[in-house]
Parts: C-alpha cells; sequence; structure tokens
C-alpha cells in the first residue's frame, strides 16, 4: 500500500499532456450523476442470477462479436486514417485458460503494434446477463485499440523512467555513500508510476467509445454498463488487479455512459480534442 500510494504522488511529478485522452469525455451533469446512482442502487439490490450455462454463453458470444467487430473496425478505420500503418483488424477470440471474470485488449506483436486481439473468458460471458452487457464490454475493449492506449502508457512508462532516473543520477552525484542501485530502483518506479499516469481517464475514454461502439451496433449501452453495478474485489486470488481494480468507480463509469448517450443523441458521434 505504501508503495502504491508513493507511485500516485510520483505520478504528478511526470509532465505527459501528450499522452492524455484523444476525445473529449462528456462531462457528468447532476442528472445523469443521480440517474447512475439511482440505477447502480437498484442494480445492486437485484439478486445476481445464476451463471449462464457453456450452451447460452457460447451463443450469445457468436451473436454479440461479429457485430461489434464490424463497428469497432468501421470505426477504427475512420478514427486512426492518418495514422500510417495502424492495424484495426481485430481477432475477438475466447480465453479458455483465464479463471477470473476479464476481457481485454492486447496485441500479439507487441512490438510492432500489429495483430491486436480481444479476448473475453469462459467465466465472463456466463456471468454477463444480457446481449447488451457483453457488447458494452467488447466495445469498452475496441475503444482501447481505437484511443492507443497500449501506445501512450509506453510513452509514460519509458518518460517515467527517464525522469526518475536522471532524478535519482543528480541526487547521488558526487555521493560516495550514494546506494549504487539508487538510478536503477528509481528508474523502475518512474516506469511504473508512468504507466499509471492517465489509467482511470482512458478507461473513461474507452467506456465513451464502447458507448457508441455499442450503441452503433443495435445494443443498449446504458443497459450495458449496468454490468459494472456487480460488485467485486479489486484484486483476485493471485494478487493481481481484476478487471474491477483497474477500472474507475462503478457510479462514475455508468454516469459517463449516460453522459456519452445524451451527447451522441445531440450531435450524432464524440469529440476529439483539439490539440490532437
Amino acid at each position: 500500500m505504501k508503495l502504491h500510494r508513493r507511485l500516485l504522488a510520483l505520478v504528478a511529478l511526470i509532465p505527459l499532456a501528450s499522452c492524455g485522452t484523444t476525445y473529449v469525455i462528456p462531462e457528468v451533469d447532476e442528472t445523469s450523476a443521480q440517474r447512475a446512482s439511482s440505477m447502480f442502487s437498484e442494480a445492486q439490490s437485484v439478486a445476481q442470477p445464476t451463471l449462464s450455462s457453456a450452451s447460452v454463453a457460447r451463443a450469445r458470444y457468436q451473436r454479440v462479436a461479429p457485430r461489434i467487430e464490424q463497428v469497432g473496425e468501421a470505426l477504427c478505420l475512420r478514427e486512426t486514417a492518418e495514422v500510417e500503418g495502424f492495424d484495426c483488424d481485430v481477432t475477438f477470440g475466447v480465453d479458455t485458460e483465464m479463471q477470473e471474470r476479464n476481457a481485454y485488449f492486447t496485441y500479439l506483436d507487441v512490438a510492432r503494434k500489429r495483430d491486436p486481439v480481444i479476448m473475453v473468458t469462459v467465466p465472463m460471458l456466463r456471468d454477463v446477463r444480457n446481449d447488451h452487457e457483453l457488447a458494452f464490454v467488447l466495445g469498452h475493449e475496441y475503444g482501447h485499440l481505437i484511443a492507443r492506449h497500449i501506445q501512450k502508457q509506453e510513452q509514460q512508462a519509458i518518460a517515467g523512467a527517464l525522469i526518475m532516473g536522471t532524478l535519482a543520477a543528480a541526487a547521488s552525484a558526487n555521493n560516495p555513500y550514494a546506494d549504487p542501485n539508487l538510478v536503477s530502483d528509481n528508474m523502475a518506479l518512474g516506469y511504473a508510476a508512468g504507466q499509471l499516469a492517465f489509467s482511470q481517464s482512458y478507461e473513461l475514454e474507452s467506456d465513451t467509445l464502447g458507448t457508441l461502439i455499442a450503441r452503433s451496433a443495435g445494443y443498449d449501452p446504458v443497459k450495458g454498463a449496468l454490468f459494472f453495478a456487480r460488485g467485486e474485489e479489486a484484486q483476485v486470488s493471485s494478487g493481481q488487479l481484476s478487471f474491477w481494480g483497474t477500472h474507475p468507480p462503478d457510479e462514475k463509469r455508468l454516469a459517463t455512459v449516460l453522459a456519452t448517450v445524451q451527447s451522441l443523441e445531440a450531435s450524432g458521434g464524440i469529440t476529439r480534442k483539439q490539440s490532437q
């Protein structure tokens, strides 16, 4: 916990404005916040349904994934047209090994940022209550690709390592008693701090994009976002952060989805930041 607080404090030292969000995250007004709070409380008061059977979960995935893939790729191609060589051809798949409820986006070729994949685990598929929830989860993961979050977090991590390494080198200069591992240790700490910068903003940005994708594919993103009203520990049994532990507070996410839907109804799309 002390290390985590130290990392959070170090984030403030990392000037990474260029790595911020690409899209404007709609501001949550009082109406959206109150509605989200009410919906969140109501959803939590409902008894959790039993898990879907494997056959039902498989059929839901086969219905939803192709629609999200088609809409997500079209949006990705449009939004990244100016980025040379950007790969929008996502492979969707089911992770049959991971035992936790989870969905994630990554690259098979991490070095070249090629061959993007979006995976969802079997426990997650069995746990979603309807097509809207699965559509929102998959759309959210596609949002990470479109907004280039992996690339940005890598830039943040490298910048954090360089900044903390430089500070450590300056502090230990001409000090014969300085810890010989001070620079490398601080670079590792800076790398971790850099990865934390903007992380929750990125999740809300992916929620914004996921709302657009799910809605464009014919699903209700508000019903989909209610998936996050169910609680789960921030860490799984292995000690790693769970799907819930890496994301912002659930009521805030639901309120952001509501605000995004209002924005889409008013303007028909989402807005890029002027500096992008």
